[in-house]
C-alpha cells in the first residue's frame, strides 16, 4: 500500500464528464418540446430561456456526485492511515487556450491560478461538510482563505489526517497544474502521484478514433515525452523522470478507483490505470 500520495485533479474531472454535454441535450430537447407544442418564441419566452440558461451553466462548474464519490474515497484512505494530497486545476472555470488571443500570456495564468483557488475552497468546504478536515496551502497568503506552502507545513498538517489542498500553482505563470503535482510530490518524498483523467490510463492511440486501441500497462516518462503525449505535460514528465517519482494515470469515473490503486496491488491496478515509470 502506498502511505503518501498526491492527487493531481483536473478542474475538467471536477466538473464531470459529460455533465456539459448532458446539461447541452437537455436543453436543447426542452425547446424543440415547447416548439412542438406551438409556444410562441417571444421576447419574454427568450428572456425567460436566457435566465434559466445563465442560473444552470453556474451549476456546470462542479459535479458534487463526482467530488462526494472523490471524497468517500479519500476518507477510507485516511481511516487506513494514507496521507493524502490534492492538487486542483482551473478548467472548469478557465483554460487559458480558450482566452482572447491578445490576451497577455502572464495575466491569463494568473487567471488560472484565481480558478484553482476557487476550486480548492470548494472542495475544501465538501470535505468539511463530510467531517474531514482540510487545509488550502499556496505560494502566497490570500487573506483568510489560504496559509502559506511550505513543506514542513504540509507534511505536518498530512501526518495529522488532513487533507492537504494545493492551489494556485507556483505563484508564477508558464507553469501548469501537472506541473506543480510532480514538483509537490518531490518535496514532500510522496510515495506515488495519481493523476485523475477523463481516460483510464495511456493508450497505443486515441480510443475515441480508433476502437481497437489498445490500453498500455506501463509507459516511461522519455516515451511520454518522445511521443509528446498529452496525458503528462512535457515539464512534468521531465521533472518525474528525473525524480523518479512513480505516477498512475487513472479514469476518475472508476467505482473505488483511487483506493483500488492506493492499495498497491499491479493487478488491479493495470486493470483500471497505467504506470507512468522511469
Amino acid at each position: 500500500m502506498f502511505n503518501r500520495v498526491v492527487i493531481k485533479l483536473s478542474g475538467e474531472a471536477l466538473a464531470g464528464e459529460r455533465k456539459v454535454q448532458n446539461f447541452v441535450e437537455d436543453f436543447m430537447q426542452s425547446i424543440l418540446y415547447q416548439q412542438s407544442k406551438g409556444s410562441n418564441f417571444d421576447e419574454n419566452f427568450i428572456k425567460d430561456a436566457t435566465h434559466s440558461l445563465e442560473k444552470s451553466i453556474l451549476k456546470l462548474r462542479f459535479d458534487d456526485y463526482v467530488i462526494d464519490e472523490i471524497i468517500s474515497q479519500i476518507k477510507q484512505l485516511l481511516s487506513l492511515g494514507v496521507q493524502v494530497a490534492l492538487v486542483v486545476g482551473g478548467g472548469n472555470f478557465w483554460r487559458g487556450r480558450d482566452s482572447k488571443q491578445d490576451m497577455d500570456k502572464v495575466r491569463s495564468d494568473q487567471v488560472g491560478m484565481m480558478a484553482t483557488v476557487m476550486n480548492a475552497v470548494y472542495l475544501s468546504d465538501m470535505f468539511e461538510a463530510a467531517g474531514v478536515d482540510s487545509v488550502i496551502l499556496t505560494p502566497v497568503i490570500i487573506g483568510t482563505v489560504t496559509q502559506q506552502f511550505s513543506k514542513k507545513a504540509a507534511l505536518q498538517y498530512m501526518a495529522e489526517q488532513n487533507v492537504v489542498i494545493f492551489a494556485a500553482g507556483t505563484g508564477h505563470p508558464f507553469f501548469s497544474t501537472d506541473t506543480i503535482a510532480a514538483i509537490r510530490t518531490a518535496e514532500l518524498e510522496a510515495d506515488v502521484l495519481l493523476f485523475a483523467k477523463n481516460v483510464d490510463g495511456v493508450y497505443d492511440s486515441d480510443p475515441r478514433q480508433n476502437y481497437k486501441a489498445r490500453k498500455l500497462d506501463k509507459i516511461t516518462y522519455r516515451d511520454v515525452i518522445k511521443n509528446n503525449l498529452t496525458v503528462i505535460d512535457t515539464a512534468a514528465s521531465a521533472i518525474c523522470e528525473e525524480q523518479k517519482i512513480l505516477s498512475i494515470i487513472f479514469g476518475l469515473n472508476e467505482p473505488s478507483g483511487i483506493v483500488k490503486i492506493v492499495r498497491g496491488n499491479d493487478e488491479d491496478i493495470y486493470k483500471i490505470a497505467t504506470k507512468v515509470t522511469v
